[in-house]
């Protein structure tokens, strides 16, 4: 039985990051890594179009033995066994964290499918078992998270920072009355206005 994966978060902005491929398939993981803010370099020895219209640089040729040990972060999205193979053993010998689409015997991490709402995130996995489940999975959430989740988010984060600039903690507040509440219904209606009123009034309160 394969050994449970560790989640997290990185963080990517202003890091190098390498795309070793480019078809569609590299072009949706550069941009993914765009959208987080990294740079992104992209090596294949044929870029497509999807790779061509993104803010990324690019080299049209082969993978470099070692080139990986440059890099951050590393994606290899090639269809070629053998090169997502040589593009893992570089990020073993490096210490360099790599990916190979569809390949998990090659890769150090895997990518979960997605939900975003602004600063919300929800990440399916199966530890690259089932990419198919994971996206079904996906949008199963997406249909019941919805924009009213972000500014949910927003409104939370608001609160909180001006309880901190009042000097005050933010421990044993009432959050979770908050949330139990009708702010999520207010928002998804439009009432946002109102939906603050519902926050600090649940914070103001006792914690049961």
């Amino acid at each position: 039985m394969l050994a449970p994966q560790y989640p997290v978060n990185l963080l990517v902005e202003g890091r190098s990051c390498l795309v070793v491929g480019g078809g569609a398939v590299a072009a949706e993981k550069a941009a993914a890594l765009l959208a987080c803010g990294a740079e992104v370099h992209v090596v294949a020895e044929a870029i497509g179009p999807e790779v061509r219209s993104l803010s990324v640089t690019w080299e049209e040729r082969s993978y470099s033995l070692g080139e990986a040990s440059d890099y951050r972060l590393v994606v290899a999205a090639t269809g070629s066994a053998s090169t997502n193979k040589a593009v893992y053993d570089d990020g073993e010998a490096a210490g360099v964290w790599v990916n190979s689409a569809d390949d998990p015997d090659n890769c150090s991490f895997t990518l979960p499918a997605v939900v975003r709402r602004g600063p919300v995130m929800i990440a399916v996995s199966t530890g690259g078992r089932s990419p198919a489940l994971a996206s079904w999975l996906k949008g199963r959430l997406a249909a019941q998270i919805g924009p009213e989740y972000e500014v949910l988010a927003e409104l939370l984060a608001a609160e909180r920072e001006a309880v901190r600039a009042d000097g005050r903690s933010t421990e044993g507040l009432n959050w979770q009355k908050a949330l139990d509440s009708d702010m999520l219904e207010l928002i998804k209606n439009g009432h946002v206005a109102d939906a603050r009123e519902r926050l600090q009034a649940c914070l103001s309160s006792p914690s049961d």
